[in-house]
């Protein structure tokens, strides 16, 4: 099944917490199992809109989950609980 961009970002953002709010693109990038090219589009767009934030940490660039991504993640979970409850 094939998976919507709500569930891609939620994904994301959890392969972000699971690995205690920050993540090296690299292995997000197999966390989430996409392409380099759709990668970097959900990350610019989730940068925008303040959900993860990106920093260079020893030279190296990470990404960090920000409030914003914590609170659509806590929302997604609460409705994706609200749909399955229906069987949807």
């Amino acid at each position: 099944m094939r998976r919507g961009k709500i569930e891609i970002i939620a994904d994301i953002l959890k392969s972000i917490r699971e690995k205690g709010g920050k993540i090296k693109p690299t292995h997000l990038l197999y966390k989430s199992n996409l392409s380099h090219a759709k990668l970097k589009e959900y990350a610019n767009m989730l940068l925008e809109k303040g959900m993860i934030e990106e920093r260079l940490v020893k030279d190296k660039k990470m990404f960090f989950m920000k409030e914003q991504g914590h609170k659509f993640l806590l929302e997604f979970e609460r409705i994706k609980e609200f749909s399955d409850s229906f069987g949807l």
